[in-house]
This record gives structure tokens, C-alpha cells and sequence, in this order.
């Protein structure tokens, strides 16, 4: 997934995301006195100047025999680059890779098994979101670096003034009372566009559903199961309590900055949605709070798509073991806690959840990670995606057509674009 805008990850949370080129960029494979040179890819925002001279400083210390050399990656066209680098002779040693991509490299050949290191990486606490699209057919290639993913953002002054309490918001009809509360306090309860398929998708997740499912090496969509008839049949009911449009989603227009325009008292997005709504409308600076999307029972919190990003270690990289310390402790808790403090993510592990405590946005990311998900783990699915029929049926839906029909519909493109020819 894309990370860290303003707007969204969140764009979050919480949209799905991602020449040839030497791996090294011209440096030699040793650092001279006996180091090795250990080439790194990590994206743009993904670490900040600060944080990536911090780690580097205290790696070297600790491993004096590597000499850990950073390049930060930009989004635009890195899937093309890391397909090239994975295919050559001279693949970088590490490479960070959207949480959903691994699936897509894995089934190259390209990435070395990590499967028997889980254990002793602390797997056993991993949040699911980013472990299990990390693996592909039984084997763990990707080990889960950072997560983010979407929440609620309130108007706490229109909630004070309607005389609700976001706090006692635990449950979908404990949400949906509160959104009706507000609007009858003279406010909008809520802006959600009709083409939000994340949250859709944890809806679909909560009932016990998924967008599709694999038997036998056979996709099939499931949009037309029980379970996600009656998240569509919710996420009906909550965008009925807005004005939000039915026919596009967050980021048409960006529904940060149409919260920044008027009396809206809440949004579904990555907590960095707020900085867009106070750029836009300074007024609101210190208005804004964050809880997670509430579930079914009040003890659960609502399903969520995990964002974030993975590590991978090419097969043709020549510094294995270099490679497999540098994850090690980047991934490890001592360093997985000074990242969260520093770029306000969820650790890769949910027994490292306080680490956030004291941020609010990345705590209220942090309850809903432990109920995280993500898309099914195929390399096809980025086909649908492209294609994106979950829109266009959840449109359909919101304006008035048969939902079983319409889900048929779109749950048959599923099925024939996951189990057609990468």
C-alpha cells in the first residue's frame, strides 16, 4: 500500500498500493577496512531523516562489521523497479515492499524463504494484516515491518454539543444512534461516500465474510455470500446518514477537505486525514479526535484493511546474512517502538501496541490493527483493483438496484479475473 500522505495512508488508511536500475546505485559491494556494504530500499515517509540516521548510528554500533547504506524509494514505479532488481545480478540486499505486493514477487521465485525464522522473529504476535500477505503458499517471505490503517475522526466540539460521548461508542449500533443524534443536533453525522470499499470490506470481514475465497486452487468471489449482504445492507444504512456522494469514493473529492468545509462530525480515514482537515481550516486545530470503527460486540473492534509494508530479502542478494540481521533488528522491538514513537505507525506486533499510547490517532490505529485484514493473498488481485467492480456494485446498490443481483454480478468479475493468467 501507498503510505503516509496527509490524506490518507489512509488512504489509510487506508488505497492498495504500488527500469530498470542497479540495486547498489554504483556503491561496491564492500565499505572498505573489512565492512560490508549493505544496500537497503526503503520508501519515501517511511522512516524520517531523524529516525533513519538514529538507526543507522546505533546498527553500525552494534554491527561493526556492516555498513548499512539506506536509499529511500519513491512510490511511482516501484513495482517495475523491484520486478527488475529481483529478475538481475544485482539486487539490493533488503527491500521494503507494500504489505499486499509480496504475494506478487514471491511467486517469481525471487524472494529467500523465511519461514523457518518466524519463530525467533517473535511471529507468534505479528499483526495478521501484515503477516499473513507476507506469506505466499505456506512460506513466509515477508516480515512485517509497520502498519496503518483507517478510524474514525470526529468533530469532538459537534459531539460535545450533541451530547455525545465518543467514548461510549463500542459498537455498530451504539455508532449508528450516536450518528443520528448528531444529525438531529443540526449537524452531519457523517460523510461517506458510496465507493469506500476499505470499510466495506471490514464490514464484510466482520460478519465473517471476505471480498473472495480460494479452494482447491480456485478463487471465488464473495460479494454475493450471506455474511457480505449484510455488511453491504450496514454500510447502506451508515452512508443514508450523510451526504456524502454515492457514485465515488474518499478521494473524489478528498473527503478531508470537504470535512474541513462545513458542520461534518465524522470521517472514516487514517488519522493523517486530520493535518489535511486542519490545513484547510485552521479554526478546527485541537476540534478533532479519533476512535477506532466500532465492531459488532463491544469487547471486538470493527475489522479493519491493514495497511503497510513488508520486508523482503531478493534470492540473488549476496549478503543473506547481513540482510537477515538488518530485519532482525529493525523489525525487533526495541527499534519497532522508536519508530512508532517517531512516525506515529502501528508496530508490527501486538504486544507492542503502547508503544503508541500516547498518540492519539496511532492509538486508536493501534485497537483496530489487532482486528486487521488484508485482501486476498493473490498476485491477481491487483487485477481487480484495476478493474474495481466493488465500486461500481456498491454504487448500484446505494441508488436503488437489487443488491443480490448486483453482488452476483460483481462477485462473477471477481471470479473470472483471479483465476485468469497473471
Amino acid at each position: 500500500m501507498r503510505h503516509r500522505s496527509p490524506a490518507l495512508l489512509g488512504a489509510l488508511l487506508l488505497s492498495t498500493l504500488l527500469v530498470s536500475c542497479s540495486s547498489s546505485d554504483g556503491t561496491s559491494d564492500s565499505a572498505g577496512g573489512g565492512r560490508t556494504a549493505l544496500d537497503v530500499w526503503l520508501m519515501r515517509d517511511s522512516v524520517s531523516d531523524a529516525f533513519q540516521k538514529e538507526f543507522e548510528a546505533g546498527f553500525e554500533k552494534a554491527h561493526p562489521g556492516i555498513d548499512v547504506r539506506i536509499q529511500i524509494q519513491e512510490w511511482e514505479g516501484i513495482g517495475e523497479k523491484v520486478t527488475a532488481a529481483l529478475a538481475g545480478n544485482d539486487a539490493p540486499d533488503v527491500i521494503e515492499v507494500g504489505n499486499t505486493q509480496v504475494a506478487q514477487y514471491a511467486q517469481s521465485g525471487g524472494l529467500t524463504d523465511f519461514t523457518d525464522k518466524v519463530p525467533e522473529l517473535g511471529g507468534e504476535s505479528w499483526l495478521k494484516g501484515l503477516a499473513e500477505p507476507g506469506a505466499y503458499d505456506g512460506r513466509q517471505y515477508g516480515i512485517p515491518y509497520y502498519a496503518a490503517n483507517r478510524v474514525v475522526i470526529y468533530r469532538t466540539d459537534l459531539f460535545e454539543k450533541a451530547g455525545v460521548d465518543a467514548a461510549s461508542i463500542r459498537t455498530r449500533d451504539q455508532w449508528i444512534a450516536a450518528t443520528e443524534k448528531l444529525n438531529r443536533a443540526g449537524t452531519q453525522g457523517i460523510y461517506l461516500p458510496g465507493q469506500n470499499w476499505y470499510a466495506l470490506a471490514g464490514f464484510i470481514w466482520d460478519e465473517g465474510g471476505d471480498l473472495a475465497v480460494e479452494s482447491g486452487g480456485t478463487w471465488k468471489g464473495g460479494l454475493d455470500s450471506p455474511e457480505a449482504l449484510r455488511a453491504m445492507a450496514f454500510y447502506q444504512r451508515l452512508q443514508s446518514l450523510g451526504k456524502g456522494p454515492k457514485d465515488s469514493d474518499e478521494a473524489q473529492p478528498p473527503q478531508a477537505e470537504v470535512m474541513a468545509k462545513g458542520r461534518i462530525a465524522q470521517i472514516i480515514a487514517a488519522p493523517g486525514g486530520a493535518a489535511v482537515v486542519t490545513q484547510n481550516n485552521p479554526a478546527l486545530e485541537g476540534k478533532l479526535g479519533f476512535f477506532p470503527i466500532p465492531g459488532k460486540t463491544p469487547d471486538t473492534p470493527g475489522a479493519v484493511f491493514t495497511g503497510g509494508s513488508d520486508l523482503v530479502v531478493p534470492a540473488a542478494a549476496r549478503h543473506q546474512a547481513e540482510a537477515y540481521t538488518f530485519i532482525e533488528e529493525l523489525t525487533g522491538d526495541a527499534w519497532q517502538k522508536k519508530l512508532a514513537a517517531a512516525m506515529s505507525y502501528v508496530p508490527n506486533k501486538t504486544t507492542l501496541a503502547g508503544a503508541v499510547s500516547a498518540d492519539p490517532g496511532a492509538a486508536a490505529m493501534a485497537v483496530g490493527a489487532a482486528n486487521g485484514h488484508a485482501t486476498p493473498n493473490t498476485p491477481q488481485w491487483a487485477a481487480v483493483e484495476a478493474r474495481n467492480p466493488i465500486k461500481d456494485y456498491m454504487t448500484a446498490v446505494l441508488t436503488g438496484r437489487d443488491a443480490r443481483s448486483e453482488a452476483a454480478k460483481a462477485s462473477r468479475t471477481i471470479t473470472s479475473t483471479l483465476n485468469s493468467a497473471s
